[in-house]
């Protein structure tokens, strides 16, 4: 059985809530008055009304660290594994994100005991952290090392915030990174945080690859829209549409998480 259906056995198009956790301790952004336990507060009451809105699994990303970097630093590692382990699910599955460090994505996913993980792995990017790239052979190698074979590793083939160096689709990436970098899952995201991608991206992504492997929405789920998408998707990653205002970097608003789930459940 795959990673994903091990994390998803009985669900068929896994709907995951993303817990945007606001600006760390460094970053220029950060709330130094509420501190680390001000994070906490915020994260905790946005991932109770996710969980209570019925959602599968909770994805927590250090969404408020603008402007993002490719590299963490050991203080974003522990502060978002305090974070992740005081507000984490206990009754169904939660991955963990670092932009834009898959390493240190793996290293809080290490000491949280998460699922699953989401990053980019793989490829050559110019991005707007400048020039990007990972490094899948080393992450697996690493997970391994670090006894986290069931860890199911989420690859962002269409990252936010950059393009890709070269003329390959995105459908011949998603089949490349299947093959050659053993992603477990493939995500198709659009430009930014909260923006969609063309849907036929996401319809030749899945024609491109064997049926096993789960392609999912990553970025611009909404309500009003998610029926077009789940015609190809076989799951979601949503944030900014259950943000009061549908703003990425607002809370979360338990009337607009009631809408996208009922869309999303129909």
């Amino acid at each position: 059985m795959s990673r994903f259906k091990n994390i998803f056995p009985n669900v068929a198009k896994p709907l995951i809530a993303m817990a945007h956790v606001p600006p760390l301790p460094g970053t220029p952004l950060f709330d130094e008055k509420a501190g680390v336990q001000g994070l906490i507060d915020h994260v905790k009451r946005d991932t109770e009304l996710l969980l209570a809105g019925g959602f599968d699994a909770i994805l927590f990303c250090n969404e408020g660290d603008r402007p993002y970097k490719l590299n963490a630093g050991l203080e974003a590692a522990a502060v978002m594994t305090r974070v992740t382990t005081e507000c984490k699910p206990t009754d169904r599955p939660f991955g963990v994100d670092y932009l834009w460090d898959a390493q240190c994505a793996l290293a809080i996913a290490v000491g949280t005991g998460a699922s699953f993980m989401r990053e980019v792995i793989t490829g050559a990017w110019e991005s707007d952290m400048g020039p990007w790239n990972p490094d899948a052979a080393k992450l697996l190698r690493d997970r391994r090392s670090f006894g986290r074979d069931d860890l199911g590793i989420f690859a962002n083939i269409t990252p936010e915030f950059a393009s890709s160096i070269g003329n390959r689709t995105p459908a011949q990436v998603a089949k490349s990174t299947v093959v050659s970098s053993l992603a477990d899952v493939i995500l198709v995201s659009g430009p930014m945080a909260g923006s969609e991608p063309d849907v036929r991206t996401v319809a030749e992504v899945r024609e491109a690859l064997d049926s096993s492997i789960p392609v999912l929405l990553n970025t611009g789920a909404k309500a009003g829209t998610i029926k077009e998408f789940f015609k190809y998707a076989d799951g979601c990653i949503v944030g900014s549409d259950l943000k009061r205002d549908g703003y990425t970097w607002n809370e979360v608003d338990p009337e607009r998480v009631k809408r996208f789930v009922d869309a999303a459940r129909s």
